[in-house]
This record gives structure tokens, sequence and C-alpha cells, in this order.
């Protein structure tokens, strides 16, 4: 095997399962009912890939190649264990009996998507919220363990034991893998909107990936989003959810530079954001208006939509933008939005009045973002030397490595103003 087959090979398995892991394990769960095994057997089948792509060329269909061959690895596994466990034997003999499958293997005509019956699934009330968005992420985005540790702030053992125990439930409970019918769709759909925003917010702004934007993490946010939407077209918060992610994910080509720098949204090309997608978030949002039931991820897209119409930072609309989160604070007190709100009123209504709303927050709503927006509003009152100060704290605080730069870097701009 050449050297150039072989990285050919690579690149295709690397791809795939960027593109395809967790549809795989969706469909493998829902044949066995068992996401240890399903998560052994689909990376079994990406190990059988690297080896025979790069032997023996990649075939027709790569995703099928995955499913197909981690159900044969999934019976392996199962056989193995037919001497203490007589269900394993029965569930191995079934699969044996059942055909290949091809592309189209887990779509039907109620449900579009075998990804969206696993999000359900990990959506049940019976699971802890917490538990549900790790597990979801784990099962369905493919993020490691310790990824997901850093995203909730906790130890990677800590997570590790949530995500196993949060799977046993599922087995005891008996926890059906489907989506709810029609009637329970409502109360469950604010789970999966939420499982659905932490994946994009990892992708946005990961917390451990090299790199800063994940744009696979990204695009099965927007993926995820868009089936809900396909699921319940007239939910006006999945439509605003969809919008929320079109309009920022549009300003994706300025929010790096060619050096691999992080760009603040003040030094931003607009130029370069994609307007396809501010027109179709636009669109979203103002379908979902017309329904008439207004939540939290509407009243986010339209803050986002106000800075994409925007020619610059200092036109954008504040007043409109700092009324919108004030009506988000009731039903979205997160720390994002806490921090958010303080600096639309700092550019609104002068400086002063976002950090008197700032004082209001613990390093619990977010420490270097809120170090960071302090820094922020406070160059901008021209007190630099306190901003230097905040920025540089901030920049100690950062998660990721970028953002730590670009703090650091508006330390150095603070302390040495033009």
């Amino acid at each position: 095997m050449s050297d150039e087959r072989h990285e050919g090979a690579r690149r295709l398995v690397e791809r795939t399962m960027r593109e395809s892991h967790g549809r795989a394990v969706a469909v493998l769960v829902g044949q066995l009912r068992d996401f240890d095994l399903a998560e052994e057997a689909v990376q079994d089948a990406w190990v059988d890939a690297l080896r025979t792509w790069g032997r023996d060329g990649p075939p027709d269909n790569p995703v099928a190649w995955i499913v197909a061959t981690a159900r044969r690895r999934a019976i392996d596994r199962l056989r193995r264990r037919q001497r203490q466990d007589r269900l394993a034997s029965s569930v191995g003999e079934e699969l044996l009996s059942e055909p290949t499958p091809e592309l189209d293997w887990a779509v039907d005509d109620d449900i579009p998507d075998e990804r969206l019956r696993l999000i359900f699934t990990c959506c049940h009330p019976a699971i802890a919220p917490e538990s549900r968005v790790a597990l979801t992420l784990r099962s369905v985005a493919g993020l490691t363990t310790r990824e997901i540790a850093r995203a909730f702030s906790t130890s990677e053992s800590t997570m590790q034991q949530r995500i196993v125990r949060t799977k046993q439930r599922i087995t005891t409970a008996r926890i059906p893998y489907r989506v709810p019918e029609a009637d329970e769709l409502p109360e469950r759909l604010a789970t999966v909107h939420s499982v659905i925003y932490a994946i994009f917010t990892e992708g946005y702004a990961a917390t451990e990936h090299p790199d800063f934007v994940r744009i696979d993490l990204v695009g099965e946010a927007i993926r995820l989003a868009e089936l809900v939407c396909t699921l319940l077209p007239d939910e006006a918060e999945s439509l605003g959810l969809l919008a929320l992610f079109l309009l920022h994910d549009a300003r994706r080509p300025s929010r790096v530079d060619a050096d691999g720098a992080l760009v603040l949204l003040d030094d931003q090309d607009r130029s370069t954001w994609n307007h396809d997608l501010i027109d179709r978030g636009t669109a979203l949002l103002d379908r979902a208006g017309t329904l008439r039931r207004p939540g939290p991820f509407q009243l986010q897209a339209a803050s986002a939509a106000l800075h994409a119409q925007a020619p610059s930072v200092e036109e954008a609309d504040w007043v409109q933008i700092a009324a919108l989160y004030s009506a988000l604070l009731p039903i979205w007190p997160s720390p994002s939005a806490r921090i958010a709100h303080a600096v639309a009123i700092g550019m609104a209504d002068g400086p002063d009045a976002g950090m008197a709303l700032l004082d209001l927050l613990t390093d619990d709503d977010g420490h270097a973002r809120l170090l960071a927006a302090r820094g922020h509003l406070l160059q901008r009152a021209g007190r630099n030397d306190e901003a230097t100060i905040a920025f540089e704290a901030a920049a100690e605080s950062a998660r990721h490595p970028l953002e730590a730069e670009r703090l650091r870097r508006r330390a150095h701009d603070a302390g040495n103003p033009r």
C-alpha cells in the first residue's frame, strides 16, 4: 500500500467519521438498545475502515459500509457474551437475520433522521437535565468525555461516571427509543432545543479542541435544528433556534484571521459575512414571529439579526438589543445573557450603566467573560489602565488558548491607546 493511498484513506475515514459518527452510533443504539456496545462497535468499524480502505480502496457508500461493519462487530461482541447472557444471543441472531443497510437505512416517512430518535431518548424526562445534554453530546455529536467535562466545568472522571449512569438509567427504566407522539412533543421539545444549542455552542466556541471554531459541530447542530423544523414546521422556537444558528454562523469567515487569531466583532470585515445565511435566518425569524409564541431563542436570534443588519458595531441599534435582553432575562437568566445585557446597556446608556449591572454579577456568572466585558466597558470609558488589568485577568481565566491570546491583545491595545 502506497503512502499516498494510505493518506487518502486516512483523510476519507476522518471526514466520514466527522460527518457520520453520530448517525452510525444512533442506528446501532436503535438496534441494540445498548449505548456502550453501539459505541464500541462503531469504533471497531473505524479501525477496520482505516486498514481496509487503504488496502482495497474506499467503498462506494462509506457510511453504509461503516454501519454494516459495526453491526457485524456488534454481533461478534454479542456472541462472545452468549454463555453469560441469553439475551445477547437472541439480539445477535436477530441482527444476523436483517439485511445489510443501504444509505437510507435509518430514514422513514415520519422521522427524518435516526439521530433525532436518539436525542429524544437522551432527553427523556426520567433522565436528569444535565445528564441529557452530556449523553447527547457524547453519543450524537461525538465529543470526547474530556471535552464535555470542560464544557460543564467538571472533572473528566465525574463526567465519565455521569454518562455511564445515564446509559444505565436508559436501560433499567426501559426508556423507549422513539420520537414522542404528537401530543407529547411540546413538553419534550424544550430539552431537545437545549441539547442542540449546547452542540452549537461547543462548535461555535470550542472549550478543548485545538480549533476554536469546530465546523463539524456547528454543521451538526444546524442540521439537527433543520430536522426538528421539518418534524415540527409550525414550532416557533424551533424556527428561532435555527435562525439563531444561521445568523451566528454567517459571521464565521471573519471570526478568525489568516494567522488563526480571533477577530473581535468590532474589527470583523462585514463584507465577508455570508448574506445568504443572514437572509435565511431573518426569514425564519420573521416566520416564527407570525406564530406569536415568543421564546428565548427567538429573542436571541432577533438580537443577532440586529447585529447582522448593522453597518458597524457603533451603528447597531443598542437600545433595541438591550430591550431584547431585558425581555430574555426573566425566561433565560444564563450567565452569558446577563453579561450580554450589561454590555448592551453599556453601549446604549453609557459604560457606567453597564458596569453597574456587571457589579451585580459574581465569578459564577462566567469569570473570563465577566472580566472581558468589564474590560470592554472600562476601555470605552477611557479607563485604560483598569481595562488592561481586567483583560489580563480574563486571559488568565480563558478556557481556550486562542481566546486567551485575543484577550492579551486587547490588554495590550488598552494599555497602548492610539
